[in-house]
């Protein structure tokens, strides 16, 4: 069927069959005989190389524990031109990387005026991908096709507004699917509201 459809294709369009994928857009894709891993390895070389940070020592995990960050931070600030165009990069690199989602979500907040704190916490997380750079998602060939989610939130973690941020990951048997880390778009009166108002997310997200 595939080869009878490639070649009704190529009589209408001027196209080069290239066999299986192994790159697109900055995703590789390594296709093996327990399923297909794909990771950004080359591209977070590049994010490493560009802001100079390929020589750095490595870290192991993205961002230290209790860290809390504010619009309203007195240190210096620092040029927002190269703070987006760096936490832009990181936001690319999320769509296989999953562990560093929720806070490249954080340090989004401060695009418009960082500081040298937002800044440091950017900085770490590239510390953190050249301890990780192979890190990537393994989609395994199965026939269990067993639904699990992941559901967690802070109470009120943002401390400029005191809403909260839902995070959640969805996995078919092993494999990540889909994740999220946003802000909550009420402010919660309680740990049980904001966690029912991030497992409604989830449903809604299934939907």
């Amino acid at each position: 069927m595939f080869g009878e459809f490639k070649e009704v294709i190529t009589k209408e369009f001027e196209m080069t069959d290239i066999r299986l994928m192994t790159y697109y857009l900055g995703i590789e894709v390594n296709q093996r005989e327990d399923g297909s891993f794909i990771s950004q390895v080359g591209y977070a070389r590049e994010i490493l190389k560009k802001f100079k940070m390929d020589n750095s020592k490595s870290i192991n995990t993205p961002v230290e524990c209790g860290v809390k960050l504010s619009k309203h931070d007195e240190e210096e600030k620092v040029d927002p031109t190269f703070f987006k165009n760096l936490v832009g990069s990181l936001r690319y690199l999320t769509c296989t990387r999953p562990d560093i989602l929720y806070i490249v979500g954080r340090v989004s907040r401060y695009m418009e005026d960082p500081t040298a704190t937002h800044l440091k916490i950017a900085k770490r997380i590239l510390h953190y991908i050249k301890s990780t750079i192979d890190f990537g998602l393994l989609y395994s060939t199965s026939n269990h096709f067993k639904l699990e989610e992941y559901s967690d939130s802070d109470w009120g973690g943002d401390i400029d507004d005191r809403k909260s941020t839902t995070r959640f990951v969805f996995f078919m048997r092993d494999t990540t699917f889909t994740w999220m880390s946003k802000k909550q778009p009420i402010i919660t009166l309680s740990t049980c509201e904001t966690e029912y108002v991030a497992a409604t997310s989830c449903v809604y997200h299934a939907v």
